[in-house]
């Protein structure tokens, strides 16, 4: 049977390593959150074997959410693809020991390529750091390995230390769900990044009816629309109330002549209401939360845009 001390001690090790790397965030953090903000090239990130899997990860994070990124291989490097470096880009190389042959071939060449070199180490004094603009210590008391020799907790604290690199620089640049949406257009992410102003039903799908239409439009309006919902609207565009299925159920079993009645006496009027800017995701919520089937969205002024059903929420593939 498989040893569990063995294995929790491993995941709490590389726990404390990640936890351990909040308490060193300092000013050379923030230094290196304004290299990769204000960077005018290509974010590069370098290393070698298990670090430079690390590198590649941290370079998909980064061009995922607004900062183009890629990974150059050090050791391909002297061997042509330093033609992919720029003065104006910025080197993210990755080395526990800050002496890997392979990068620190590189220094000087960087140097001359004027290319400004962000260091991630374990170890702060290494040639690697002396190099570097801005070093960021990614070091590790032990590694998760029963040996201390299997790079575990190391690297798990680099690809930690590049995620919050990457998501500082991601707020710093106000990258935006709408931006994600765009650098993600197929699969589950896309989906979740989609807004309710691209799902909703607006214009002549927007069922829509005065506040003195007469019950027997209401009705009809309901029908047309096929989501259970009218918004009663007023003559600016403003949002009254909206007449649901439930609103007509409750009238008919509350009044004996229903058709006297127009849409202000039985509208509700203070129904619930989203941005149009809100997540697909966020208004699913609302509406399984809440247990309703539609939803208004309105603009800063109260006037109605357009209305979401579950359905449409559904169909985006979000469940």
């Amino acid at each position: 049977m498989a040893d569990l001390s063995l294995a929790r001690k491993v995941l709490h090790t590389e726990a404390d390593a990640v936890r351990a790397l909040a308490d060193r965030l300092d000013d050379r953090f923030t230094a290196a959150v304004a290299l990769v903000r204000d960077c005018r090239g290509r974010v590069i990130l370098t290393g070698m074997g298990k670090s430079g899997i690390v590198c590649r990860k941290i370079a998909a994070t980064l061009s995922s959410t607004g900062s183009p990124a890629y990974f150059v291989h050090p050791a391909e490097a002297v061997h042509g693809d330093l033609g992919m470096i720029q003065p104006s880009d910025v080197v993210i190389a990755l080395s526990h020991s800050g002496e890997t042959e392979e990068l620190t071939r590189l220094l000087e060449t960087l140097k001359r390529l004027g290319a400004t070199l962000i260091a991630m180490t374990g170890d702060p004094h290494s040639t690697l750091a002396r190099a570097a603009t801005v070093v960021l210590d990614c070091s590790v008391s032990e590694e998760a390995c029963p040996m201390n020799l299997v790079p575990t907790a190391s690297t798990t604290a680099a690809l930690a230390l590049g995620d919050a690199l990457a998501m500082t620089v991601l707020v710093e640049k106000g990258f935006s769900p709408d931006d994600f949406a765009d650098l993600h257009p197929r699969g589950t992410l896309f989906r979740r990044a989609r807004r309710v102003d691209g799902i909703m039903r607006t214009g002549a799908d927007l069922p829509a009816v005065p506040p003195a239409a007469p019950m027997r439009d209401v009705i009809a309006e309901i029908t047309r629309g096929r989501m259970g919902i009218t918004c009663v609207v007023e003559a600016g565009g403003g949002l009254a109330g909206v007449v649901t299925d439930g609103d007509v159920r409750r009238a008919l079993a509350a009044n004996t002549d229903v058709l006297a009645l127009c849409a202000a006496d039985v509208m509700s009027r203070t129904p619930v209401t989203v941005a149009p800017h809100t997540l697909a995701a966020e208004a699913l919520h609302l509406l399984e939360g809440r247990k309703i089937t539609a939803v208004v969205a309105v603009d800063d002024a109260g006037r109605a845009l357009g209305v979401v059903h579950l359905h449409d929420l559904w169909r985006t593939g979000l469940v």
